[in-house]
């Protein structure tokens, strides 16, 4: 890869643009895609402009969204390759990469489609935002449940060309509504005389066009299909979505998880390539917020000072004990938050997970108070008990924190996602500053 890199860059030095060219359309659009991700600034658009345009439609796809953005940009001043680009790009690729566009960008950039296509990416923008209509392409292959097994391999061979994939063709009635499926290998082994209707699956797994992408990929993993099509509420056929796509917004949707899990704004795909003031911007108002919520904190332990005064050794073991508390409550989080995600455990479980979170909890702080204790016995023995009894009401408040916050965001219609770490850890600090001197207030009789 980085003889590739270097030799692409002497032959722009040299400026060598057949021997270039030559070189470029050899090799293939996950390479291409690498070596322009790294060229330098006005390479990168030399490169893609050198490109055929099967090649340059493939790379387009396989680059980043900020990628995809400066490309379009270096080719606003060439309209007939940034035309021919769109208009080549598949229907799905083409409206994800339109839907992150400023509104006023987008309708110049369907000013260069063809009138077929722009009707096309008009119709797929119109679905909800993170709907399965959104992610569908038109290209596919539809037969009649009258046509036999050699008209159906006429069709194919005279339609299918463009389509996404052929492993499955659908059938729907004269009215376009779906009916059936058959896998083309199913086509293939079948007698040519014989009929459709015959053949086909009326089992089929649809998807609707206004359900959202979440829906979908739980769809793919449960059937395990390469394709599924989708559907308008009269179900007619208006569109296929493939596996690559849900693989996706798959990723996508573990990247949003992750970073409102880490208290995030929204997800950030690249730190080198975001700005400065975007990373502040996503990163800010959690932390300000966080803030504001930790004065309770300060708040708590102004109601102990007398505690504190007393029995000055205490201090020593509060940043171990509700760091505990807030550490247990991120495990049990993650936990349902993933379980949430993927279906493991639905709303009304909660209550059957609290006894079992209860029991966990005990252990982990039992065994967590026996370290605390063994610290303790050096350093102070005489707060032994009381950070041990302090260590596991600590970690069993953290733990069914964590473990109730996804649920009751579930509940409120909000992404369980949204109960992040450091807002958790937060609430636990409050929770074990609260309960770490009440334990010592009481124990010690102070």
């Amino acid at each position: 890869m980085a003889y590739e890199n270097s030799q692409i860059r002497e032959l722009i030095k040299d400026r060598k643009w057949k021997d270039l060219k030559i070189q470029l359309n050899t090799l293939n659009a996950v390479k291409l895609a690498e070596i322009i991700e790294e060229a330098d600034e006005d390479d990168d658009i030399l490169i893609l402009r050198l490109l055929n345009r099967s090649l340059s439609k493939e790379v387009f796809y396989r680059l980043s969204f900020e990628k995809q953005e400066q490309m379009i940009e270096g080719l606003a001043e060439n309209g007939r390759k940034l035309s021919n680009l769109l208009n080549d790009l598949e229907p799905d690729d083409r409206t994800a990469f339109f839907e992150e566009l400023p509104t006023k960008i987008t309708h110049s950039l369907l000013d260069l489609l063809l009138s077929k296509e722009r009707e096309i990416a008009v119709r797929l923008l119109g679905f909800p935002e993170d709907s399965i209509g959104r992610l569908m392409t038109t290209e596919y292959i539809a037969v009649k449940p009258h046509y036999t097994v050699e008209h159906s391999f006429e069709h194919i061979r005279k339609y299918g060309k463009d389509s996404e994939t052929l492993n499955v063709i659908y059938i729907v009635d004269e009215n376009w509504k779906l009916i059936g499926d058959i896998k083309i290998k199913e086509l293939i082994l079948a007698s040519p005389n014989q009929i459709i209707s015959e053949l086909m699956s009326p089992d089929f797994v649809a998807l609707n066009a206004f359900d959202d992408q979440e829906t979908a990929v739980k769809t793919f993993q449960d059937y395990d299909r390469v394709a599924l099509p989708v559907v308008n509420a009269d179900e007619i056929l208006i569109g296929i979505i493939t596996v690559d796509d849900m693989m996706d917004v798959a990723e996508e949707e573990s990247t949003e998880d992750f970073h409102k899990f880490g208290s995030f704004k929204s997800a950030i795909s690249n730190p080198l390539r975001t700005s400065v003031f975007n990373l502040y911007k996503n990163r800010i108002f959690w932390l300000l917020a966080l803030v504001f919520m930790n004065v309770f904190s300060g708040a708590a332990l102004s109601c102990f000072e007398n505690v504190i005064a007393t029995m000055v050794s205490l201090i020593f073991f509060l940043p171990l004990l509700i760091g505990s508390g807030g550490n247990a409550g991120s495990q049990s989080a993650t936990l349902m938050i993933r379980s949430l995600a993927v279906g493991d455990v639905r709303l009304n479980d909660w209550y059957k997970l609290i006894g079992r979170e209860l029991v966990v909890s005990l252990l982990l702080g039992v065994t967590m108070a026996l370290g605390v204790a063994l610290i303790a016995s050096f350093r102070s023995p005489e707060i032994i008990m009381v950070v041990s009894i302090t260590m596991i009401l600590i970690v069993l408040t953290g733990s069914l924190i964590g473990m109730l916050l996804p649920f009751i965001f579930t509940k409120l219609k909000l992404d369980p996602a949204t109960a992040s770490a450091p807002l958790i850890t937060s609430i636990a600090d409050i929770c074990g500053v609260i309960i770490y001197f009440t334990v010592a207030k009481w124990y010690l009789g102070l």
